[in-house]
């Protein structure tokens, strides 16, 4: 059995994630005499002043995690939040001060973004969110860089999960396991294979989409709400971004689709979304032993997965 990292290995591991994101600034020519940790769950998350600069470091990854791939979908971020700004679309954009590429430090790949103040005093409008979604996918059908086909469900690591998760009875019922391998016998080949999802989803067109709740994602800046954390962007049906949110928030996206001449959200592809969503939730308990507190997130979402139809009602 896994042995979960402890509090304090936890902060060696922030402090020193903290540590490369100012020797990699100072490399790059910045000014930084204050670094203050902001975020850390999967990326530790780094204000460094006093240069208006934010880091971004992952360090909670699959342990079959190649740094290759690591920095090809930074790349991808960096790219697609750039050109969104330079749109005229309200996102953090990288920071103008160094090269827009991930840069390897003692281990860490570090990427680089521009400071915006939040406003903490006001609350996150997840009523209004999901509606200006749509305005976002509108924004993102332009996009003409190259993504990969669903790569922010992260086939390889749900498959890699499951199994380590064999070992893991104390994290997941063997019951519940059980059913979680068999419906990724069934979700699998739709994920891996844009030539299938168009075959079980015909009429359903695909586009760049931010690949990680946007909803949940909007950064409450002083001068107003900006999108951020585009780490997960792929292509994908917009049904992606919506997983999980319940039929009122999904109707709150519809009204923005049909402000913007665009598609009401398909209830099937929908519940192959969710399913996908849950099973990837289920395969991230395997990460516990980096994040031991990944149980007390999950937990309550397993229990909701067992009232859910067999692999989002997607027949094989």
């Amino acid at each position: 059995m896994s042995t979960s990292m402890t509090p304090e290995q936890i902060a060696h591991r922030t402090s020193r994630a903290a540590g490369a994101a100012v020797h990699a600034a100072r490399g790059l020519g910045l000014t930084v005499t204050d670094a203050r940790v902001l975020h850390d769950v999967f990326s530790v998350v780094v204000r460094l002043t006093p240069a208006p600069v934010v880091a971004r470091i992952p360090t909670v990854l699959p342990p079959s995690a190649d740094p290759g791939d690591t920095a090809r979908r930074q790349q991808a971020e960096l790219d697609v939040a750039q050109w969104l700004a330079d749109q005229g679309t309200p996102v953090i954009p990288p920071s103008p001060l160094v090269p827009r590429e991930p840069v390897r430090r003692d281990g860490f790949s570090i990427t680089f973004w521009q400071y915006v103040e939040e406003d903490h005093g006001r609350e996150p409008d997840y009523a209004a969110n999901p509606e200006s979604v749509a305005d976002l996918h509108a924004a993102m059908r332009g996009y003409p860089g190259e993504l990969s086909f669903l790569s922010a469900a992260e086939p390889g690591f749900v498959t890699e999960g499951l199994a380590e998760l064999e070992a893991r009875p104390d994290l997941v019922d063997p019951a519940d396991l059980d059913r979680a391998r068999r419906e990724w016998r069934v979700l699998e080949p739709v994920v891996r294979s844009r030539a299938e999802f168009e075959r079980r989803f015909p009429g359903i067109d695909v586009q760049p989409v931010h690949g990680d709740s946007p909803p949940a994602n909007v950064f409450r800046g002083v001068d107003g709400d900006l999108y951020s954390d585009f780490e997960l962007v792929t292509l994908g049906p917009v049904e992606w971004d919506l997983a999980g949110l319940g039929p009122e928030l999904q109707d709150a996206y519809d009204r923005g689709a049909r402000r913007n001449g665009m598609r009401p959200l398909d209830e099937g592809v929908l519940g192959f979304v969710d399913a996908v969503g849950m099973l990837r939730g289920v395969a991230l308990l395997a990460l516990e032993p980096q994040l031991p507190r990944l149980v007390e997130f999950v937990k309550p979402a397993i229990e909701q997965w067992r009232t859910m139809p067999f692999a989002g009602g997607l027949a094989d």
